[in-house]
């Protein structure tokens, strides 16, 4: 962080979420594209034409130079190694979500965290959206009592073959690509999970291409489906003893949310968000450098040891290990 405050970025991954996180952060005060490398060096050529700073030729060059953070936009097997590389090197990290593959490697990387003294924080956009926000303001004024049912899902039946969701090898699966989401949404309103139940099935690539997710949590039930090979509705639903709220689709990328109450009142919230969604959680991170946090009070490490304990005891329920494990 040079003396005006500005935070310099370094990424890792130049496909399309880090083009997101690039055309986020253009909406985050005081934060700049400093390096990016990827395995593609013609990838990362493309990237910063477009966005600006140098292109590194190795993982290493970027650990070398100043940056001060971190963005780990690469697929879901490798999130782990380089966080902790990052972490080791001292640079604060944001990682995509998944954090990781599994609890163990989660805790690798917690470890790293806590032992270089940086800020470790999972990607999981929803919470930092200006509709999720006004939400929970909305529900503390004016509540539906305790939210004791969560109900959320997306499937994407029109995901290509070739997409790395479908590779074991890479860490795939629609579990920690899209139920991940869904697990955030239940601990975030329930609290930790207690007991995790899962149905589900294994495509030909040995990844889960459908999975249904029951889950009994300190506060209540929830009721989570994800999957890659039929269309499914992306709403979600949060019960209240005096009420309820559905969440509009897409709700990972909120922007309208229906308050319906027992005595009869509807509440419509609205807020549109700018930017593609990345940039909230980015300049939250920002903030928490600046603040000297190592933990955000948000998206806290507790909720994603508890997102990965679900989605490690859905995959043992499939039968779904991936390489290594």
């Amino acid at each position: 962080m040079n003396e005006s405050g500005t935070i310099g970025w370094g990424i890792v991954g130049a496909g399309h979420i880090a083009h997101r996180f690039a055309q986020g952060l253009m909406h985050v005060r005081d934060a700049r594209i400093a390096r990016t490398w990827s395995r593609r060096a013609e990838s990362v050529d493309a990237f910063v034409q477009r966005f600006g700073g140098a292109a590194c030729a190795t993982f290493d060059e970027v650990l070398a130079s100043d940056v001060d953070a971190v963005y780990i936009a690469t697929l879901n097997d490798t999130h782990a190694q380089f966080a902790c590389a990052a972490l080791a090197a001292g640079k604060h990290v944001l990682c995509e979500k998944p954090a990781t593959l599994n609890e163990r490697e989660l805790e690798a990387v917690l470890a790293t965290a806590r032992t270089s003294g940086r800020l470790f924080m999972e990607a999981m956009k929803p919470p930092f959206f200006p509709l999720y926000r006004k939400l929970r303001e909305h529900l503390a004024s004016d509540p539906i009592g305790p939210v004791g049912l969560v109900r959320a899902g997306c499937s994407v039946a029109n995901v290509p073959a070739s997409h790395p969701s479908f590779s074991l090898a890479q860490g795939g699966g629609a579990l920690l690509d899209i139920g991940i989401y869904e697990m955030f949404l239940a601990v975030d309103w329930l609290g930790a999970p207690l007991e995790v139940q899962t149905f589900g099935r294994l495509g030909a690539s040995g990844v889960d291409t459908f999975a249904s997710v029951h889950s009994r949590h300190e506060a209540g039930i929830a009721q989570l489906f994800c999957g890659l090979d039929l269309d499914g509705k992306g709403d979600a639903l949060l019960a209240g003893p005096l009420g309820h709220v559905t969440v509009h689709e897409k709700w990972w990328n909120p922007v309208r949310a229906t308050v319906s109450y027992c005595d009869g009142r509807v509440v419509e919230l609205k807020e549109p968000f700018e930017g593609g969604g990345l940039n909230y959680e980015t300049e939250h991170f920002c903030e928490l450098i600046r603040a000297g946090a190592l933990e955000s009070p948000i998206m806290t490490h507790a909720k994603s040891r508890q997102m990965i304990s679900m989605t490690d005891s859905a995959r043992a329920a499939l039968g779904l290990r991936f390489p290594g494990e």
